[in-house]
């Protein structure tokens, strides 16, 4: 049988979109199609990457089109279409505007890519997840959100910087909804083996935690003109790999609850293992009492954000 690498799509080629097919091309995770509306956006940003090849030393091929057909047979498809938030706009324009796109996206994927592993970035997010799974009807395997790799990346560096040490040996856990209703959970950080508790005091915590929380909201107000993209696509391509590679990695990932934490029927950030199936098992841990309290506070803003779905007709 022939050797046949692996094939990612990406939708979308905006900032996010287009630093995700880098990082995956980069790392030789398999080959990369770059799709977007605007042709000669995917086209120009995917010939750019392609003669990176050269210097950096990857033998994966890229494409960009505005076809979905190229697309066909994705083992893996990332979607990042959609509108970022911007002046003027409110949470229920956000909310209509990238449902009708995510859903555009999830009824091609479908088509041309029924096998796939789907990643969902567009934001708000925990709602695309609900928006991609329907139009998909995927197993829930094959329907991820990323955000926890986000957000828990943004918490260890944080933690790092406080301590002066490697983020290398910073471990955190971000769960609940992607946005500032998240739940950062210091009782499970550590820093080289040891909890994080012992390192710093409750209100240093405290602190790092709720910049944990408005990590996006701090890089958008430095940007002024965009939101963050190399951290966010950094997460993605973790995710990708895990699953391509069949790594098993222990992830936090926005997974459909099929009653783990007692919740059933909505996406929410969780650990999870991923690998050649997608989601190979949510991760159920003990949750203390202020946890379950932050975390159920959080499960209820995601449902708020489905509701809101509903009674926009979406």
């Amino acid at each position: 049988m022939p050797f046949r690498r692996k094939k990612i799509s990406v939708i979308g080629s905006g900032q996010v979109g287009a630093t995700c097919a880098l990082m995956l091309a980069s790392r030789g995770v398999g080959d990369v199609v770059l799709l977007d509306i605007n042709l000669g956006s995917a086209k120009g940003k995917a010939l750019d990457i392609l003669q990176t090849a050269a210097v950096q030393l990857f033998d994966s091929q890229v494409q960009g089109t505005a076809d979905y057909a190229d697309t066909a047979g994705s083992d893996v498809v990332v979607v990042t279409a959609g509108s970022p938030r911007r002046p003027g706009l409110t949470r229920d324009d956000l909310l209509s505007i990238n449902a009708h796109v995510v859903a555009s996206c999830c009824r091609e994927i479908k088509k041309h890519s029924p096998q796939a592993v789907v990643i969902i970035v567009t934001n708000p997010l925990d709602a695309m997840c609900f928006v991609a799974k329907r139009e998909l009807d995927f197993p829930r395997e094959r329907v991820l959100g990323m955000a926890g790799i986000l957000d828990s990346s943004r918490f260890r560096t944080f933690v790092a910087l406080e301590l002066g040490v490697s983020v290398r040996d910073v471990q955190a856990l971000v769960m609940g909804g992607h946005g500032d209703s998240m739940v950062p959970m210091p009782r499970h950080c550590f820093v080289g083996g040891v909890p994080l508790t012992e390192l710093l005091e409750p209100a240093r915590i405290e602190a790092l935690v709720e910049r944990a929380r408005r990590g996006g909201d701090e890089i958008v107000k430095l940007l002024e003109t965009g939101s963050a993209f190399y951290a966010p696509a950094a997460s993605v391509v973790q995710m990708a790999e895990s699953i391509l590679r069949d790594q098993r990695r222990v992830l936090p990932c926005a997974a459909l609850l099929e009653g783990e934490f007692g919740v059933s029927g909505l996406f929410v950030g969780v650990p999870c293992v991923l690998g050649g199936r997608g989601l190979e098992k949510v991760c159920e841990i003990k949750l203390d009492a202020a946890e379950r309290t932050a975390f159920d506070y959080s499960v209820g803003r995601v449902q708020a954000l489905v509701d809101d779905l509903a009674r926009l007709g979406l």
